[in-house]
């Protein structure tokens, strides 16, 4: 048995499966009716060592990635060292890849923290998932506290990923796109139409890796194969990822709080792109909902 097993929520026919101590992730999310069990997020495909296999991870302090890890802040520049193999440019910050600590567990709710000690990242801070479960779906807030007595850059996102297949659709709103290079970094802005429309489109197998901005906080996710809808809602984010791999299987719907490579843009962009700059003492958050709507065809179990 692992030496830090899974915290195992539940509420009515929803299961949750939190691993603290991989990246503060999540490692299933499932939906229990009669005997089925069904991923509501993608299964852990292995034992939760490996943050990238989990079924969702949070993103603090910053979103995506820093291109080629080095950003300009108040007249120094900071490097930071690649967290990803074969990647030159860090991406996710520093609490995907950390070990969380459990603050309090009960039969529905729980609350992990992480607390960063300056490194390359040269601020120190806290941060906190809340997780609570109910009837309906899964809430959880992230939030970053600055601890440095300096003023510290902060953006928030999660990372869940769901299964698809060739009927999976996504609905959300979106203003914008940001085209990529080779090395999934911003190149071009521009409006989110044609491939890049996300309203009422295909989720499985689009190719897509990319960033949009004017999010609307709410996107649907369906499929006639599951005994239930989805519905993402986060009111704190205006930004939106979306990983759909032309192999397909799964895909991920980011909710965040800041467009990608936002760190590498002037300071005064920032707010635009909605990079936040804390205060020290100065706290933001990432509210998230994912509602599990059964179809009433198996509401009966």
């Amino acid at each position: 048995m692992s030496p830090n097993p899974p915290i195992i929520m539940t509420a009515d026919t929803l299961e949750l499966g939190l691993s603290p101590y991989v990246g503060g992730s999540i490692s299933w999310f499932d939906w229990i009716g009669g005997n089925h069990r069904v991923p509501v997020l993608r299964k852990c495909n292995s034992s939760p060592e490996n943050v990238r296999d989990a079924a969702s991870f949070p993103l603090v302090s910053y979103v995506n990635r820093v291109r080629g890890g080095h950003f300009s802040f108040r007249g120094r520049t900071i490097t930071l060292a690649p967290n990803m193999a074969g990647d030159v440019s860090p991406l996710h910050g520093q609490g995907w890849l950390a070990a969380w600590q459990v603050e309090s567990v009960g039969r529905s709710d729980a609350v992990i923290s992480f607390e960063h000690r300056a490194d390359d990242w040269p601020w120190d801070y806290r941060a906190e998932q809340h997780f609570a479960l109910d009837d309906g779906g899964l809430s959880l807030i992230l939030t970053c506290r600055s601890l440095s007595r300096e003023p510290m850059p902060c953006g928030l996102g999660q990372h869940p990923y769901f299964n698809c297949g060739p009927d999976t659709r996504i609905d959300t709103q979106v203003t914008d796109v940001w085209t990529i290079d080779e090395h999934v970094l911003p190149v071009e802005r521009m409006p989110a139409t044609g491939r890049f429309d996300l309203a009422d489109r295909l989720a499985c197998g689009q190719g897509l890796d990319h960033g949009f901005g004017g999010w609307g906080g709410l996107a649907k996710m369906t499929d006639p194969a599951w005994p239930f809808d989805l519905q993402l809602s986060s009111p704190d984010a205006h930004f939106f990822q979306l990983y759909s791999p032309a192999a397909g299987g799964i895909f991920v719907a980011e909710p965040v709080t800041q467009a990608n490579a936002a760190l590498n843009a002037p300071e005064q962009q920032w707010p635009e792109l909605g990079m936040r700059v804390l205060a020290p003492d100065e706290e933001m958050r990432l509210a998230m909902r994912l509602d599990v709507i059964a179809k009433p065809s198996s509401r009966s179990g």
